[in-house]
């Protein structure tokens, strides 16, 4: 079955400088694509600076029958996007939630993703650990701070947050930020590859020396993090396998069946040149 008007809508509310620079959504768009093609369906990509633009663009797509149906990204604290959907008419499929959701949904495992970077960093003798974030609106950035106090706790391990909006500015600076420190952490995790090759040019900028002072992390693996020098380890996730698998839920989703419980695929720690045992003495 193809929808009555063959396109599935996806707006990413983010500036659109960024989406020339993160390979995240393009790979995460090409296993949609890839998928949707089977049943003649394409996706419909719209780009907008901020929420109240999204909303604008729902109901225009409502009110014009563009869409069959909708994919909502970085669901955020007090998000308005799903109601929105529900009294419009339009089908939509929430993706990278944490936890239980009352509509359909792609979800994703924060905790274990956590659990298993700070095992690896602790067992290089890493106890001060810094973590560049996304915006502490979104929930899955929630879920990932909510995660890592958790383990951190259990382990005994001081944990630093600062926020970041996952730009190469953003890591610049708050990797800046956290080596200024008086007593600055031994490892920093970052919460996008873009802020994590930015950061490791701030440390080497200042003269740190990666990893053998310092230790650096980034979440979501890409050609970025292989290409910089030393080549950052990372928690890699399948991004491409991820559209694939909420391309299936929206099919789901058109047909009026029962969305199958599905997880976005899990990230893993592949180790390369950026990581190293904690130092023993002061960093300046």
């Amino acid at each position: 079955m193809t929808g009555r008007y063959g396109a599935v809508g996806l707006v990413l509310a983010r500036p659109a400088r960024l989406l020339g620079v993160e390979p995240f959504f393009m790979e995460f768009i090409a296993g949609l694509e890839e998928t949707m093609a089977v049943r003649d369906l394409s996706i419909l990509l719209h780009v907008v600076p901020e929420q109240d633009a999204e909303l604008a663009t729902y109901r225009r797509w409502a009110d014009r029958r563009l869409v069959d149906a909708v994919i909502v990204v970085n669901i955020a604290e007090g998000d308005q996007r799903p109601d929105l959907l529900e009294e419009l008419g339009l089908p939509f499929l929430v993706v990278g939630v944490a936890g239980e959701e009352r509509y359909p949904a792609v979800r994703t495992d924060q905790k274990g993703a956590q659990r298993e970077v700070l095992a690896y960093l602790r067992g290089l003798g890493h106890r001060r650990i810094a973590r560049v974030s996304g915006p502490t609106r979104l929930l899955h950035t929630q879920a990932r701070t909510a995660a890592l106090l958790e383990e951190c706790r259990s382990a005994g391990v001081e944990p630093m947050l600062f926020e970041g909006d996952y730009s190469s500015e953003a890591g610049t600076a708050l990797t800046r930020r956290i080596l200024a420190l008086p007593d600055p952490p031994t490892a920093i995790l970052y919460d996008s590859d873009v802020m994590a090759v930015a950061g490791l040019r701030a440390a080497q900028d200042l003269g740190v020396v990666v990893p053998d002072q310092l230790s650096l992390v980034a979440w979501d693996d890409s050609t970025l993090c292989r290409l910089a020098s030393p080549a950052l380890t990372t928690m890699s996730v399948d991004v491409h396998e991820f559209g694939v698998r909420v391309a299936r839920s929206v099919f789901e989703v058109l047909d009026g069946a029962a969305v199958t419980e599905r997880w976005s695929p899990t990230a893993r720690l592949i180790a390369r040149g950026t990581t190293a045992p904690a130092r023993t003495t002061a960093l300046f």
